[in-house]
């Protein structure tokens, strides 16, 4: 498939700080990628180096088949850009925000009433055309803030945690839309921090401290992990917490709704030999995105301790 994001060895200093360290990456036409980690991971930065918005201390980013840094206007005219905090005009309507937004992309009166009428049919935000936007929900400001990105008919579409603090049943219909929308031919960028969104995109990035440290599809993330990965029942489970964490080979425990996942390294225990210091009830599960993410940052935590 034709490639449309390239990073190669982009990188971005602050000072003494390295927030994206020597990135390298490929993302293919009408794929949705999905980059998550911790807060000050280097996500933001790496969206804001891939769309030009920063100039990179070393390294290039390709969009599109144009550089970033020397074909800016280039790539601009191909890229859509949702920021954490959008520019909305809480004032103007739904429709006065859509009208103004395509004056800024220049785009002519037919060609703007055909868009915006598919973009409100799409989002379901027809009957709301007359509504200012500073009494939208929280959800339907990101559609709103997504149709006016989506305005000038971008190849890619980046997003900056678009469904951050938006309830559960806009985040699913916002991500209907963006599969209608990679369906129609567009690549989409996203950051994200949850990790659930992450399992509905084709791969997903792993940062750490500015390095991207896994990079899959979330299936072969889930095979891929080393550990062993056990849900632990008990009726005293903070008992069972501190006695399993003493133990040889265990790596981690970590919540688990009303249980305990339990990693383990195999070639050291397993559950048959714990069972001999303390009685719980287990069974092997499949890791979850959310462990692997876990995982993941504990042992790049632990190298840079070593």
């Amino acid at each position: 498939m034709k490639t449309v994001i390239q990073a190669e060895n982009l990188t971005r200093r602050f000072g003494p700080l390295t927030a994206v360290d020597h990135l390298n990456l490929e993302i293919a036409e009408g794929e949705i990628f999905a980059l998550v980690g911790p807060d000050g991971a280097g996500k933001t930065t790496t969206m804001r180096l891939l769309c030009g918005l920063m100039d990179p201390s070393e390294g290039r980013a390709v969009v599109g088949g144009h550089d970033v840094s020397k074909e800016h206007d280039a790539v601009k005219d191909q890229i859509g850009y949702m920021a954490q905090r959008f520019g909305l005009y809480t004032d103007l309507t739904v429709q006065e925000n859509m009208s103004f937004y395509s004056d800024l992309f220049g785009l002519s009166v037919d060609d703007y009433r055909t868009l915006s009428s598919r973009l409100l049919r799409m989002t379901r935000m027809e009957p709301f055309g007359k509504r200012p936007a500073g009494k939208l929900s929280g959800g339907m400001k990101q559609k709103l803030a997504l149709m006016c990105t989506l305005l000038h008919k971008p190849r890619v579409l980046f997003l900056d945690e678009p469904t951050n603090g938006v309830d559960p049943v806009s985040r699913r219909d916002f991500w209907a839309i963006l599969y209608q929308l990679v369906r129609d031919g567009l690549t989409v960028f996203v950051t994200t921090a949850y990790l659930d969104e992450a399992e509905r995109a084709n791969r997903v990035g792993f940062m750490h401290h500015g390095k991207l440290i896994r990079c899959d599809s979330p299936a072969a993330l889930k095979r891929g992990l080393d550990e062993s990965v056990y849900l632990v029942q008990s009726d005293d489970l903070r008992r069972t917490r501190e006695v399993l964490e003493k133990q040889p080979g265990v790596l981690m425990l970590q919540p688990s709704g009303a249980d305990l996942h339990l990693f383990l390294d195999s070639k050291v225990t397993s559950p048959e030999k714990l069972l001999a210091v303390i009685e719980f009830g287990y069974q092997r599960v499949t890791p979850s995105l959310e462990d692997v993410f876990i995982a993941l940052e504990r042992r790049e935590e632990a190298a840079s301790a070593a």
